[in-house]
C-alpha cells in the first residue's frame, strides 16, 4: 500500500502554503521580490524552539526585519565552547548584516528549562543533555539561590536566570564585544508569558523583569536579580 505523504498535519501545511501564494505574496509581490535582493534586518532574535513561539507574529515585524536563531532553551554557547551554527549566526547578524539589537527571549512553560532542572534521560536524549550543559550556570544559580521555590515558581526563576545567563555568554563573543566596547548595540533581556501574551524586559536599574511599556513596580515574579 502507497502512504501518501501529504495527510494529516502535512496537508492542512500544504493547503496553508497555497493560501500564502495566492493571497500574501499575491498581494505583496514587488514587496518580496525587493526582499530577493538583500536582506537588512533590525535585530537579532534569540529565542527557543517551542513551537508555541512565533517572533514575526510576537513583535508584528515583517520578513526582512528579524534576524532568528533558535534552538531548545535559547541558548548561546560562550565562545569557543562550540563553535556551530549560534556562533556563526551571532558572527554574520552582527558583522555581517550590522544589527543594532540583540534580544535573548525566554518563556513561560519552557521543556529546555523542565529540563534543566529534570534532566531527561542520557540514554534517550544524550545530545539534548549535551546541548543543556551550556546553561549550566543557569542550574547552578537556581540550584544554590532559590532553594525556597518549587514548581512554577522555580521554573519561572530558571527561565528568567537562563535568559541573563545567555547574555552574559553573549557578550563573549568578540564580535559582540567590541561593538558594546563602541556602544553600537544594545542587548535585551526578555521573557515571554504563553499565558498572556505579555512580554517582560529585564531592567538593570531595578534587576527586575518588568512588562514592556511599564514602569517598575510590575515584576514577572518577586525575585531580584544581579545586575548585568
Amino acid at each position: 500500500m502507497v502512504v501518501d505523504p501529504y495527510q494529516g498535519a502535512m496537508q492542512k501545511l500544504l493547503e496553508g502554503l497555497h493560501d500564502f501564494q495566492a493571497t500574501v505574496f499575491a498581494t505583496r509581490r514587488e514587496f518580496f521580490e525587493k526582499l530577493a535582493l538583500g536582506q537588512r534586518p533590525e535585530a537579532l532574535f534569540i529565542t527557543c524552539s517551542d513551537s508555541r513561539i512565533n517572533p514575526n507574529q510576537l513583535t508584528q515585524a515583517d520578513p526582512g526585519e528579524l534576524f532568528i536563531i533558535r534552538n531548545a532553551g535559547n541558548i548561546i554557547p560562550p565562545y569557543g565552547a562550540l563553535m556551530g551554527g549560534e556562533a556563526a549566526t551571532v558572527e554574520f547578524g552582527v558583522a555581517g548584516l550590522g544589527v543594532k539589537d540583540i534580544i535573548i527571549c525566554g518563556h513561560s512553560q519552557c521543556g529546555a528549562m523542565k529540563g534543566l532542572l529534570d534532566p531527561p534521560p542520557a540514554e534517550q536524549f544524550p545530545a539534548l543533555r549535551s546541548f543543556l550543559g551550556h546553561a549550566e550556570a543557569t542550574r547552578r544559580i537556581v540550584r544554590e539561590n532559590y532553594k525556597h521555590l518549587e514548581g512554577e515558581a522555580l521554573l519561572t526563576a530558571t527561565v528568567e536566570e537562563n535568559v541573563l545567563v545567555q547574555l552574559e555568554n553573549l557578550r563573549t563573543h568578540p564580535v559582540v564585544a567590541a561593538r558594546l566596547a563602541r556602544r553600537e548595540i544594545n542587548l535585551h533581556g526578555w521573557v515571554y508569558k504563553l499565558e498572556t501574551g505579555v512580554v517582560f524586559s529585564y531592567d538593570a536599574k531595578v534587576g527586575q523583569f518588568l512588562p514592556l511599556g511599564q514602569q517598575p513596580g510590575a515584576a514577572i515574579t518577586g525575585i531580584v536579580h544581579r545586575a548585568i
